[in-house]
């Protein structure tokens, strides 16, 4: 099995080293993410591919600084318009287009006993923005809805892991890198071992 984890910096992936797997980066952001993961999917061809990085945590969400977790769905939380009532999300609006607007994309790979807890995840350009809804939604990253597009218009095997390493508040500065980012290590082994043995 062809595993390759995509990672969007070099911190994130600074501790992972898993025999069965190959490194790849991504940068940050959704453009640059959208775009390196279609290059892996052509060029290297994976059979699963994972994006794995730190992420915020909303107010509110189980979630807290340090947990890791499998991404079951992701929304590009930005994409939208400004309005005389506030932000509204491209796929609540009512426009006459040629073209459809996933407001939620899920990951149709999930393991049955997933190794590590499930999340709903915002992606944003804007990291932090407060007039995005975060509603039901866990926490905050910046590539992905884009990974999440690629890989479903490929067809490919993904999946998503992030690590918490701050609360998504405009006045939160403490970022937890060294705990989240080996325990992101740590999440991604797990799922990666949880597939090989699923495969065996």
């Amino acid at each position: 099995m062809k595993i390759i984890v995509l990672f969007p910096t070099k911190t994130e992936a600074q501790f992972f080293d898993h025999p069965a797997a190959e490194v790849a980066f991504c940068g940050v952001g959704l453009t640059a993410t959208a775009c390196a993961t279609t290059r892996l999917i052509l060029e290297r061809r994976p059979d699963v591919l994972i994006l794995a990085g730190i992420a915020g945590v909303y107010p509110g969400s189980r979630y807290k600084i340090g947990d890791t977790v499998l991404v079951a769905s992701e929304r590009e939380a930005d994409l939208g318009f400004f309005t005389p009532q506030g932000f509204r999300h491209l796929a609540e609006l009512d426009l006459d287009m040629d073209f459809e607007v996933n407001a939620v994309l899920h990951c149709p790979h999930l393991p049955a006993d997933p190794p590590l807890p499930l999340a709903h995840s915002n992606s944003l350009n804007a990291a932090i923005a407060p007039f995005v809804a975060t509603e039901g939604i866990d926490v905050e990253n910046m590539e992905g809805a884009a990974f999440f597009h690629a890989c479903l218009a490929a067809g490919q095997r993904f999946y998503e892991v992030r690590s918490v390493s701050n609360e998504v508040k405009l006045e939160h500065d403490d970022w937890d890198f060294e705990t989240s980012i080996r325990n992101l290590t740590r999440g991604v082994n797990a799922l990666i071992d949880h597939l090989l043995a699923q495969a065996a």
